[in-house]
């Protein structure tokens, strides 16, 4: 492959249709958006319908190709009809973007099974159902894409978000082994500190920032960049990966921090 030809394998999804879940607003959106700049069509899915609505309005109303449908990702019979959807508008479904997630925010001896089964209900068997959904559907070279986090390389506070990312990256490997003969490729992006209109006032984030060895938190349309880069013809021997995004933190924050400190860094 030559330099032109790979550059265009980075950037161009010309003829290729893409679901994001979650898309509606904060890291999501933005995933949606720059999937639609590189020609996708790309369907938006979101319980949040005002928000939804106005990205697909403004991508389009831009050139691009979107549309939103409502989508509880805990819910089988919406994501048969999500996938059938992407069908009749396009023909085909090339990309899925698990990105729909909650965080409770409790720790254990404070959480309610309820609350437990909640988080673990959107952020892992939201995804289960995706990809059981849109795998059989999917052309060769299609790409899953699950948004997982940095927590799941650690014990975040989150027991229940914690516990749905690391599983999210079990589901990832199982997914990629099951449709690698499909030409299906799965994969895992862990962001770390993202800031969005979301969290942006949040107390945690200097704290975060304080210990990341890059020293900043992270913007969502870098997590967007790797979001396309998996999408794409360019990572077409990539699956069952996990892509640590988070400017260092799992790599060593503790140990940067010891060495800061006594003066080793």
């Amino acid at each position: 492959m030559n330099a032109m030809r790979s550059l265009k394998a980075m950037t161009d999804l010309q003829g290729r249709t893409a679901i994001v879940t979650g898309g509606g607003r904060g890291q999501g959106a933005v995933e949606a958006e720059l999937l639609a700049a590189a020609a996708a069509a790309v369907l938006i899915c979101d319980v949040l319908e005002a928000e939804g609505e106005a990205l697909a309005a403004r991508l389009t109303g831009e050139g691009h190709k979107a549309r939103f449908l409502r989508l509880d990702v805990t819910d089988a019979a919406e994501w048969a009809a999500a996938v059938q959807t992407a069908l009749d508008w396009t023909g085909r479904l090339d990309i899925l973007v698990n990105n729909a997630g909650i965080i409770n925010r409790k720790v254990i001896r404070d959480m309610s099974p309820e609350e437990w089964r909640r988080v673990l209900d959107v952020n892992l068997t939201g995804a289960f159902l995706g990809i059981q959904a849109a795998a059989p559907a999917m052309q060769q070279g299609g790409s899953i894409i699950n948004i997982s986090s940095n927590s799941a390389f650690s014990g975040h506070y989150d027991p229940a978000y914690t516990a749905s990312k690391w599983g999210l990256r079990g589901l990832t490997r199982s997914a990629a082994m099951e449709y690698a003969r499909q030409g299906v490729r799965v994969n895992a992006v862990c962001p770390g500190l993202i800031v969005t209109d979301l969290n942006r006032n949040s107390p945690h984030l200097a704290p975060m920032i304080g210990m990341t060895p890059m020293g900043r938190s992270g913007e969502a349309d870098e997590v967007a960049q790797l979001v396309l880069f998996l999408a794409s013809d360019a990572s077409g021997f990539v699956t069952g990966e996990d892509f640590v995004i988070d400017g260092g933190f799992t790599g060593g924050a503790a140990y940067r921090r010891v060495a800061s400190e006594t003066g080793i860094l």
